[in-house]
Formats: C-alpha cells, sequence, structure tokens
C-alpha cells in the first residue's frame, strides 16, 4: 500500500483523527483592538445575496468582509515591517502549510498568571522530556486561552492595557533566529503577549519571527486535544496576491491507538 493509500486508510478507520484547531468566525469572534489613533481591523460580516427567493430562486449565498488577521488565522512574513520584503501570503510556500507540530502546555502557568511569559528555558526543559523540535515545525503553545470567547474576555483589558500570556522576547528571538521551527500558534487574538507593545522590541514575536522569513498563527483552539508530539498541523490559507495574512480553518492529524 502507498504512503497515501495508508493515510487514507487510517483517517476511514479512525486511527487518524482529524481534529479542528479554528475559531468559529462570526461577527462575534473577538478582534485586535489597536490604540484609536491607528487603523483598525474590520468585524466579520456576512451580507446575504439570495436565499431561495426572487434575487436566487435556487441558491443561497453571500458577500463577506473581514480583515486579514480576524478569528484563526496565518501571519505571512510582510505583515510586519521586519519581513516587509519577504513572502505576502500569496508566496508563502505550499510546503508550509502541512507540517508537524509539538505543544508547549503553559496552563497551569497562565492559570495562575495571565501575564505569563514562555521563556526559553521552557523550551529547554520540553525538548530535555520530548525530543528536539521537529525541522520545519510548529510550535504550539497551550494556555488555556481559548476558553475565552468574548472580545473582553480575549483581550482582557486591565488599567495598563490588554493583558494576556505571550513569549518573552528574548525566547520569540531564539525561536525566529535559532531554531528549526517554521514559526509558532497561539490561542490568543495575536501570537504576542499582551502588554507586548511595551517590549524591547514591540511584538517581539511579530518582529523576530516575521523578519526571519517565519510565520504565526493565532487564535488556534482544541490544543488540549493534541499530544505534546506527533500531531501533523494542516494550515492552507486564502491565497491572496499581496495579502499580510488569512484566515485559515486549521486542522491537526493526531494518531490514535
Amino acid at each position: 500500500m502507498s504512503v497515501l493509500a495508508s493515510l487514507v486508510d487510517a483517517l476511514g478507520n479512525g486511527s487518524i483523527e482529524v481534529v479542528d484547531l479554528t475559531a468559529p468566525l462570526s461577527s462575534e469572534t473577538p478582534i485586535l483592538e489597536l490604540p484609536p489613533e491607528f487603523g483598525q481591523t474590520a468585524r466579520f460580516e456576512l451580507e446575504e445575496i439570495s436565499r431561495y427567493d426572487d434575487r436566487g430562486p435556487a441558491w443561497y449565498w453571500n458577500n463577506f468582509r473581514t480583515g486579514e488577521h480576524t478569528g484563526t488565522h496565518f501571519d505571512a512574513p510582510n505583515h510586519w515591517v521586519t519581513g516587509k520584503d519577504l513572502a505576502d501570503i500569496g508566496s508563502v510556500t505550499p510546503s508550509a502549510f502541512v507540517a508537524p507540530a509539538v505543544v508547549l502546555d503553559v496552563t497551569a502557568e497562565v492559570e495562575q498568571d495571565p501575564h505569563f511569559l514562555v521563556e526559553r528555558s521552557h523550551l529547554d526543559a520540553f525538548q530535555e522530556e520530548h525530543g528536539a523540535f521537529p525541522d520545519g515545525g510548529w510550535l504550539l503553545c497551550r494556555t488555556g486561552w481559548s476558553s475565552r470567547t468574548t472580545q473582553e474576555e480575549m483581550l482582557n483589558n486591565t488599567e495598563v492595557g490588554p493583558s494576556s500570556p505571550g513569549m518573552s522576547p528574548g525566547c520569540a528571538r531564539w525561536v525566529a533566529e535559532e531554531s528549526v521551527l517554521q514559526g509558532i500558534g497561539v490561542e490568543t487574538v495575536g501570537t504576542d503577549a499582551g502588554a507586548a507593545h511595551s517590549f524591547d522590541p514591540a511584538f517581539p514575536c511579530h518582529s523576530f519571527l516575521l523578519g526571519n522569513d517565519k510565520y504565526g498563527l493565532a487564535q488556534l483552539q482544541n490544543l488540549d486535544r493534541l499530544p505534546a508530539t506527533g500531531a501533523v498541523v494542516i494550515a492552507p490559507p486564502l491565497k491572496i496576491v499581496g495579502g499580510s495574512g488569512s484566515p485559515v480553518r486549521v486542522l491537526a492529524l493526531v494518531e490514535r491507538s
């Protein structure tokens, strides 16, 4: 049996499960909020064209409007100024859309501290226990933040601004410049911590990863259904010519005994 035939057989008999890591996309989907002096992303909107009526008796369809970075989405390198001369979302190599993944579980730490930052030491400890990161793979950070489904819960605004977990600048720099990983995936509204506007550099996951021709996945769900190692992530964005990112339906393939 060929490799692809074996995969199809495993999907059919349930020995490989398809896990949906995507947040529902609607007008209620939490979105990034920038200070009012900056441009803002659009909420997701559906505009009905026809629904089995005189506008179209046999068909239902809609126009939709949204931002490239709304809901579960894929950040291309040109999304950030450090990667402005690198790939747009329509030019990202297709092999990046199917890649192995590891899951770093820091839910206990985040329960104690919503400002929690992943440090290089956490990545070293993970590799000590589970082995080296996969070449060209994703590092998915499981924080439990996806249980927050409203705008207020997801952003978690405080007196000093948004508060949510993420990576420290040093950790983001190591992933971007020294690791074999192709990018990170998070449960938060964007790949950086809520307080990353005050880091040095500001928004280090965006700055370092995208500037090093790597990628980001944001607003993931169901990371608790993935093993620490061994899953394969499928995350093909829309092929938007010149775009900086795209909403994406992220799936994971997981072997089940």
